[in-house]
């Protein structure tokens, strides 16, 4: 399988908010923070796991959130046919994103 132009700006789109927003308040922003990222198959969907571990605590979003993460849920609903869930663990963020097949060919 292979991603096409507009799904991989889309995609880049994605993991810099989640990159940025990990350097600013998340595991990337502490000395001893981790961050693991896993990749998967599943039916029509390629899901992705985004680990967190090691940084302060965090905090769900209130409300919907800034203009980075409203346009990584735009962008990933829209673009991708995908959805993004955020679990605020106590020990770090852990988010899922799922995006259809078809769409990253696009």
């Amino acid at each position: 399988m292979g991603v096409g132009e507009l799904a991989a700006t889309t995609l880049a789109l994605i993991i810099h908010e989640l990159a940025t927003n990990s350097l600013k308040y998340g595991a990337l922003s502490a000395d001893v923070g981790t961050l693991d990222v896993a990749g998967s198959l599943d039916d029509e969907d390629v899901k992705i796991v985004w680990i967190e571990r090691g940084g302060p605590s965090v905090e769900p979003i209130n409300g919907a959130g800034g203009y980075g993460s409203r346009l990584v849920v735009r962008s990933i609903s829209g673009q991708l046919g995908g959805s993004i869930n955020y679990n605020w663990s106590a020990e770090g963020v852990i988010v899922t994103l799922k995006m259809k097949t078809s769409k990253l060919a696009a």
